[in-house]
């Protein structure tokens, strides 16, 4: 069985009182080298455009600066939104990040959720899910094949050579946003694995994993379905009643941005084709309340001190087995030497363990007992 893996996630957001963007930028870089010197497995960055939610629009460049600066931990984009770019540019960008940081690259993907985005790139909503679909194929064929070409419905792409040449495919390096049971199933058909954010206790999380567990199975039958990956929102801190502060400040100051960025307080993803599902997500948020909602929202994410992420991760992983672990310590305006510490603590209590207990345990199988009972 492999080491299960950590990765570190920048989400570049401002909401700092006294930091202009150049110093919230240092302090977001500084924390990604401490992560590589601490031992992440990976580096992971989001793109968002147009506002202080997430100030990184272009996050392969993003990545590309940080590879002479680090050693060991992979990079990866977390993720590229395709419907937002042309698939072109894409394999291009990809390919040159692999000559600056071979071996050390992974390739993310999703398709976005925010309105806003949209509006700004000129995009239309109802068309990202195929947009999607198409710009993924044409990226994976041309990291894979090392020229691109395309006739689909949006890229009319005539066959030209990527170079430089790509190194490597991503076909068992590819990650794919799945906050949907219908993104984890396009996750599954690609043959990438499915990266979702922790919004509710772990078990509501169950039903989308198994919906990907099956149907990657179903469409590559002879590959190993892969581990999931779990993003959580995090505060490591040697005293509990510290952590729980830090948390309920800084995570319920997240929430609020989540749900403004998102415009989850609206009614308008049950109109918008390929987004319906979110209306559900976006109805229960306004039936329990926003105190209630915040709540649930940061008790749902693995903070505390290092004891209790720990047996955090042991109940995650007796209930839906082995996953990769993205955790993310700075959001909510929270200053970076609370953040730092976090890390280091993290890195220096919790991976060490983790990793033990992942290796250990015979209870951790690919399709947990409990879970193949059900269905």
């Amino acid at each position: 069985m492999a080491e299960m893996e950590f990765g570190f996630l920048n989400s570049m957001q401002n909401w700092h009182e006294k930091l202009d963007d150049f110093a919230m930028w240092e302090g977001e870089v500084a924390l990604a080298l401490a992560a590589d010197r601490h031992g992440f497995d990976s580096l992971w960055c989001v793109e968002h455009h147009f506002d202080a939610y997430g100030m990184c629009p272009d996050n392969i460049q993003y990545l590309s600066y940080l590879a002479p600066l680090t050693k060991t931990a992979k990079l990866v984009p977390g993720a590229v939104i395709l419907p937002w770019h042309d698939p072109l540019r894409v394999a291009e960008k990809m390919a040159m990040l692999e000559y600056f940081a071979p071996g050390r690259t992974a390739l993310g993907i999703g398709r976005g959720l925010a309105r806003r985005e949209y509006l700004g790139f000129r995009q239309d909503m109802n068309e990202s899910r195929e947009r999607y679909a198409e710009a993924a194929r044409m990226v994976l064929d041309a990291l894979d094949n090392g020229f691109i070409e395309g006739n689909g419905k949006f890229y009319k792409q005539p066959r030209v050579d990527i170079r430089p040449k790509p190194l490597r495919g991503y076909s068992d390096a590819l990650y794919c946003v799945a906050m949907s049971e219908d993104s984890a199933l396009a996750a599954a058909e690609l043959g990438g694995r499915m990266m979702t954010f922790i919004q509710w206790p772990i078990e509501r999380h169950v039903p989308m994993i198994e919906s990907y567990r099956k149907a990657f199975a179903e469409f590559h039958p002879h590959l190993d379905v892969p581990e999931p990956v779990l993003t959580d929102v995090t505060v490591c801190h040697e005293d509990p009643e510290e952590a729980k502060r830090l948390a309920y400040e800084y995570l319920s100051k997240h929430y609020v941005s989540v749900v403004k960025h998102y415009e989850f307080a609206g009614d308008h993803f049950k109109d918008i084709k390929g987004y319906e599902g979110y209306q559900a997500a976006a109805d229960l948020i306004k039936s329990a309340g926003m105190e209630e909602s915040q709540k649930n929202y940061v008790e749902a994410q693995n903070w505390g001190t290092p004891a209790q992420i720990i047996e955090k991760y042991r109940e995650r992983l007796d209930l839906i087995g082995p996953f990769f672990a993205l955790v993310e310590f700075s959001y909510g305006g929270m200053p970076f030497e609370y953040a730092q510490n976090s890390l280091r603590l993290f890195a220096k209590k919790v991976i060490p363990e983790v990793r033990k207990m992942f290796s250990n345990t015979g209870k951790v199988t690919a399709r947990p007992a409990a879970l193949a009972e059900q269905g």
